[in-house]
């Protein structure tokens, strides 16, 4: 395992000191992988699979839940795969130049609770199946596992442990995936940076989490993400924010910025109607600005200040909503520390509009 470690920061971070800059690895120009262009067509469901020619990809489920009380959860269940090398013909098994990550979280209404797996490519312990050549979805590490029926991701069954907690939902989507960006591909800076990148909004789930005899039934909606690239962040990029938002009248919101050195975010989302049509939005048409910061215990006692609070407007539809964490204490203290869990929405009159999640990144 501490082999698995060392290989993983020597992709991920910089040759400065890990404590300085955790994301520098993903601000490396990727040479000799394949590269993020317009005008390619996403493509279903062979886009769901692995795309090892990229240097890194991963499949980020979100959900928020209630339970019999009414009380909120959260989950997060995602998978990374990171390629040490450019893709070299029989690098196979042992030899594979393929890492993954797997990282999972419970928001609860007793606090947050996380874990983290390494593995290497190649040797069946961690991966995600050939959906078109298999006829179904599946993606796992170790006893970690999403696993569709069809040649779809959903419907789907999952099922992973946090702690002594176990896990278990059925999953299904009652629309399409939405494309972000252009038809998919989803500019991150000026100079030129972008990713593939689509989201299913529309997911249903239900299930129970289990602890010793306890049983708690859980329901709710979910968000995943799917993206993959070579270069993530252009060089003066610090980080991002992100939102993912169910809004209470049937609409969802995704909106990130990348935080630049100079103060000249750049900002991006997808306004997504509740009949599954989407829009882009321009970096002009959203105001995002943190209202309140506040300090929380990370790992080893440590504290870090964090922007927790939001305000969100977009200018078409005229809309403005007040973003606040369910609680501050939501850190995913793993290789790469970032702040990731459940977010309540309000309107301007402070009233409830949504539910969500927000990922803060960066902030050392």
């Amino acid at each position: 395992m501490r082999r698995l470690i060392i290989l993983l920061g020597s992709l991920l971070l910089s040759p400065a000191p890990a404590a300085q800059d955790v994301l520098g690895g993903l601000r490396d120009q990727g040479l000799g992988f394949a590269q993020v262009t317009p005008g390619k067509s996403l493509q279903f469901p062979r886009d769901h699979a692995p795309h090892p020619d990229y240097r890194i990809e991963w499949w980020y489920l979100t959900a928020n839940l209630t339970d019999p009380r009414g009380r909120h959860w959260g989950l997060q269940w995602t998978l990374f795969r990171q390629a040490l090398s450019p893709p070299q013909a029989g690098l196979d098994g042992w030899q594979s130049s393929q890492m993954w990550m797997a990282h999972a979280a419970l928001t609860t209404p007793d606090g947050h609770f996380h874990e983290q797996r390494f593995a290497r490519g190649g040797i069946g312990q961690a991966g995600v199946t050939d959906i078109e050549r298999d006829g179904y979805f599946d993606a796992w590490m170790d006893d970690w596992q999403w696993r569709s029926s069809a040649a779809a991701l959903f419907p789907a069954e999952l099922r992973f442990t946090v702690g002594d907690r176990e896990i278990s939902l059925q999953l299904e989507a009652s629309g399409e995936p939405v494309a972000n960006g252009i038809d998919g591909y989803s500019q991150k800076s000026a100079q030129g940076q972008a990713s593939y990148y689509y989201s299913q909004p529309h997911i249903q789930a239900r299930g129970f989490v289990s602890q010793g005899t306890d049983q708690i039934s859980l329901g709710g909606k979910g968000w995943l993400d799917r993206e993959w690239s070579s270069q993530a962040l252009a060089p003066n990029q610090q980080g991002w924010d992100w939102f993912s938002l169910h809004l209470d009248d049937g609409h969802k919101l995704v909106v990130y910025q990348l935080r630049h050195d100079d103060g000249d975010h750049w900002l991006s989302g997808n306004w997504i109607e509740p009949s599954g049509g989407s829009r882009p939005l321009e970096r002009n048409a959203i105001d995002l600005k943190s209202t309140q910061s506040r300090e929380i215990e990370t790992g080893d006692k440590r504290s870090r200040r964090l922007p927790l609070e939001w305000q969100l407007g977009l200018a078409e539809p005229r809309r403005r909503w007040r973003i606040r964490p369910l609680y501050d204490q939501q850190w995913m203290e793993t290789t790469i520390p970032y702040w990731e869990g459940v977010v309540l929405v309000e309107d301007e009159t402070g009233a409830p509009a949504g539910i969500g999640y927000m990922e803060l990144t960066g902030y050392d």
